[in-house]
C-alpha cells in the first residue's frame, strides 16, 4: 500500500460546490481507503491505497456528493519533493505552491504581462512556486494562472503545505 495526497480544487468556495471534509472522510474510507486524514475545507486528502486513486476519487465523489471537482493527486514521494523543492525558502507564507494536473507549457508573454514587479516565480516539474508578497488577493497572474500554465491547476499557500507535509511525516 502506499500513501498519497489528493488536492481538490474549487470546492468549499464562497458556498459552491459544499463538501464537507468529515463525511468526505467517513466516504473515502468506507470505499476502501485507509489511514484518511483532511486538512480543512478546501479539499486536501491524505491516504493510502493499493493503487493510485486518481480516476476513482472524482466518480466517488460525484456519486455520493452530487459533484466532481477537478483532483491533483500525488503520491507521497512526490508530494514531499514538492515541498523541500520550495526555492523561495524562508519568505513565509507569501509563498503559494500551484500543483498542476500535468506539466505546464507556460504561455511567458503572458505571464510576463501578468506578473507584478514584487512577484517572482520557479516551475520545477509541475509544480509553480509563486513568491507574492502582496498577497494573492489583487495579484493578476493567479486570477489568470492556469491560463498562463496551459493546465489545470489548484493553489495551496506554503502553511497548507507545510501541514500536509507533516501529516505525511515529512517535515
Amino acid at each position: 500500500m502506499s500513501t498519497y495526497v489528493a488536492l481538490l480544487r474549487g470546492i468549499n468556495v464562497g458556498g459552491n460546490n459544499p463538501l464537507p471534509m468529515k463525511a468526505l472522510k467517513l466516504c473515502l474510507q468506507d470505499a476502501g481507503y485507509s489511514n484518511v486524514q483532511t486538512y480543512i475545507q478546501s479539499g486536501n486528502i491524505v491516504l493510502d491505497a493499493d493503487t493510485n486513486p486518481k480516476d476513482e476519487l472524482g466518480p466517488l465523489i460525484e456519486k455520493s456528493f452530487g459533484i466532481e471537482p477537478a483532483i491533483m493527486v500525488m503520491a507521497k514521494e512526490e508530494f514531499s519533493a514538492a515541498h523541500t523543492t520550495n526555492p523561495f525558502e524562508g519568505a513565509g507564507n507569501t509563498i503559494h505552491f500551484y500543483f498542476c494536473d500535468a506539466e505546464p507549457a507556460l504561455d511567458q508573454p503572458k505571464l510576463d504581462l501578468l506578473l507584478a514587479s514584487s512577484e517572482s516565480y520557479a516551475l520545477h516539474g509541475k509544480v509553480f512556486y509563486l513568491h507574492a508578497p502582496d498577497g494573492i488577493g489583487r495579484s493578476k497572474l493567479v486570477a489568470n494562472i492556469e491560463s498562463c500554465l496551459g493546465v489545470a491547476a489548484t493553489g495551496r499557500n506554503l502553511n497548507t503545505v507545510g501541514k500536509i507535509a507533516s501529516m505525511l511525516g515529512a517535515d
